[in-house]
């Protein structure tokens, strides 16, 4: 790959690269102000404007979403009549879960294994460098030949849906031709890969009560409605014996037409423990991508350390609920909330309550990005072919702007294979993956301005 001039400037830069992650991921931007200074969040944001402003970008600015986070937005003029393209991604994080999970600090890049660990480090603050690597490499051989425009969003982890309604607000500041969301991933490192599909989300949270207060279990356990058993009851009605998802009302049978997704390699992917089975029915690809999936994301009950012997007069769960392409969202959510309350016993009283949403998604794969797209993946991943697949998680955005720019094509690729680990502990980056696709995205900008693909 070396000779080509823009695959040699993308390696030449890497090691600035590295820095300025390792600059980013310090930033403890997580979107959840209860938990972590909004501080962090302003301070990553202020950091991409500056970034953005030192590229030569116009009209750089800090959006106030109505969420109450902040977006990055910048645009870089290119030649008088070209092909604008929206570059997207993310610089808030998940949180970092247990701390002491991870073998090196979460906010600090560290090397290790040939990968680069850290928070955000592939999801997505990587998807951000990954841009101005391939924006550096045109720059450095001819120039950037179309217009550019970046928007970094401030808040996509926690689903708020605050960049979705200040475009809506805004309708003409995100116009563009072509779209490419840098927060997919490749199938798996070194097999170049477009995300086709996203399954949407529903965030519910649940409810139940039973009494006045918390009983001792050895003078009224055994009549006394149990708020945290009931609750126990519910959670396992979202599930058949397999563990295929169950909502009242809700398809479950929809088959993924693309990209296999093999067993056993799944396993590993997923690190299943051995001896333990796999859940639902169908192929994983159907499961993980053409099917709803429902998990717990938490309960609120005595911890084992420190309980007493008591009986719960109140218990809560958090429940997310994975929507495939297809299924609207908010039809989902009402049949979700219409199952829980439908599945309390012994009349206790529960109450739902809509935390987030987002629509699946799914992209038009039949036009000339793509096409562009699929040549410039061949240059930078030399013998492979670009491969189609889903991804389980969601990007709200996406179908905000397909709805917005319905002429816009839109493309999902990024730093998220599955030794990457997002959202876990101990996520990474490949260096090798953000060179190959910083390359990639340099070559299919080029591609897509000169119309030779």
């Amino acid at each position: 790959m070396s000779s080509n001039p823009v695959a040699a400037t993308v390696a030449s830069l890497m090691p600035r690269a590295k820095e300025e992650l390792t600059e980013l991921v310090a930033f403890k931007s997580v979107a959840d102000f209860g938990q972590f200074p909004r501080e962090e969040s302003e301070g990553a944001a202020r950091w991409i404007a500056g970034a953005l402003t030192a590229e030569g970008f116009e009209d750089v600015a800090l959006l106030d979403t109505p969420d109450g986070t902040q977006s990055v937005y910048g645009h870089l003029p290119g030649p008088e009549g070209a092909k604008t393209v929206l570059l997207y991604a993310h610089y808030d994080v998940q949180p970092p879960l247990d701390e002491s999970g991870w073998t090196t600090p979460p906010f600090e890049l560290t090397e290790r294994d040939g990968r680069w660990y850290g928070r955000g480090t592939a999801d997505c603050k990587g998807g951000f460098i990954m841009h101005l690597l391939a924006l550096r490499a045109l720059k450095a051989n001819g120039g950037v030949p179309v217009h550019v425009k970046v928007i970094v969003e401030g808040s996509e982890e926690q689903g708020t849906g605050g960049l979705e309604r200040y475009a809506e607000e805004h309708p003409d500041l995100l116009t563009a031709d072509t779209v490419v969301i840098g927060d997919a991933g490749n199938f798996r490192a070194g097999l170049p890969t477009v995300t086709s599909t996203l399954r949407g989300m529903t965030l519910v949270r649940v409810r139940i009560d039973t009494l006045e207060g918390n009983l001792h279990s050895g003078q009224f356990g055994g009549a006394a409605p149990d708020a945290l058993a009931a609750l126990v009851r519910v959670l396992d009605s979202l599930r058949a014996e397999d563990g295929t998802t169950t909502v009242d009302g809700l398809a479950g049978d929809s088959a993924w037409d693309g990209l296999q997704y093999d067993d056993g390699q799944f396993r590993e992917d997923a690190r299943v423990l051995d001896g333990v089975e796999l859940i639902g029915a169908g192929t994983v690809a159907d499961r993980i991508w053409a099917r709803p999936a429902v998990t717990v994301l938490g309960i609120d009950c005595p911890p084992v350390v420190g309980a007493t012997p008591s009986v719960q007069a109140s218990a809560r769960a958090l429940i997310s609920l994975r929507v495939p392409p297809g299924v609207d969202a908010a039809e989902a959510t009402a049949l979700l909330r219409a199952h829980l309350e439908s599945h309390t016993p012994w009349g206790a009283r529960v109450s739902t309550e809509q935390i987030g949403q987002g629509q699946a998604f799914r992209a038009d794969t039949t036009g000339p990005a793509y096409r562009a797209m699929a040549d410039a993946m061949a240059v930078a991943y030399p013998g492979q072919e670009m491969s189609r697949a889903g991804q389980g998680g969601s990007i709200p955005l996406c179908n905000t702007l397909a709805s917005l720019y319905p002429k816009a094509e839109i493309l999902l690729i990024g730093l998220s294979e599955p030794e990457a680990r997002i959202h876990a502990v101990n996520e990474s980056v490949s260096p090798d993956e953000l060179e190959r696709l910083s390359v990639a995205e340099a070559l299919f900008l080029r591609n897509l301005a000169s119309g030779a693909h």
